[in-house]
């Protein structure tokens, strides 16, 4: 159904907001960049940025959503459908190697991991997903265990990606070390963590990563293109 009047020009604002962040977020990083930057970097005044979203926050809840959504299905490509644990070890290791990619993308992420809103965005949508992951694993636990123990784990992620890798601690060991400690976490028996830790390491994860990143810029694109060409009537 075609959208209509203010509801068209709404959404065109958003995805025109949204692309433009995109660019000045990998350009000057998430802190570095207003929402006045924004506002001209998508060809509007400054104050039009604020009726598209109530703040900056908001827009990169609204990135955060997309990205991980991306980054769930490019997981879901790499991964048996029947094996729900390798699955989280390729999403997981996938941010991690994200965050590596570039300095711009570790504060992005560190900071998604942050702030109140897109934090329990990320604590509420994970969490949803890790009783069907692990539950076999902790048949005692319940729904608001897991969001729980989603709290612990993500946590361990943002400290994880806040420290950048180096010679000595390559972003291999990064990740064998993080599902290490996530794995142990929901119970996953020491053998069956070395077994997917061993197949998440023999992906590309850099070629997956830098895809996520690709697809999100390309999606901002589109998302726009695709508004504007609604017949607004």
């Amino acid at each position: 159904m075609p959208l209509r009047g203010k509801q068209a020009s709404g959404l065109l604002t958003q995805q025109k907001m949204l692309h433009a962040a995109v660019k000045l977020f990998l350009k000057k990083r998430y802190e570095g960049t207003t929402t006045a930057e924004i506002a001209r970097a998508a060809g509007m005044t400054p104050s039009s940025f604020f009726r598209a979203f109530p703040s900056k926050e908001a827009l990169l809840l609204e990135l955060d959503k997309r990205m991980f959504s991306g980054q769930f299905a490019l997981a879901e490509q790499h991964s048996a459908a029947q094996d729900p644990v390798l699955l989280y070890a390729v999403e997981t290791a996938i941010q991690l190697h994200i965050a590596e990619l570039t300095e711009s993308l570790r504060e992005l992420y560190v900071t998604a991991y942050t702030l109140p809103s897109t934090s329990a965005y990320l604590y509420r949508s994970t969490a949803k997903r890790l009783e069907g992951i692990f539950g076999d694993y902790l048949p005692d636990a319940e729904a608001k265990d897991f969001y729980e123990m989603e709290i612990a784990s993500a946590g361990m992620m943002r400290s994880f990606m806040a420290v950048p890798c180096d010679v000595y601690f390559t972003v291999e060991r990064k990740i064998a070390r993080f599902l290490e400690c996530a794995l142990k976490l929901y119970n996953v028996p020491v053998e069956r963590r070395r077994e997917v830790t061993a197949a998440v390491l023999q992906l590309d994860l850099h070629a997956m990563a830098a895809g996520i990143i690709r697809t999100t810029v390309q999606q901002a694109e589109k998302g726009f293109e695709a508004v504007k060409a609604e017949p607004a009537f």
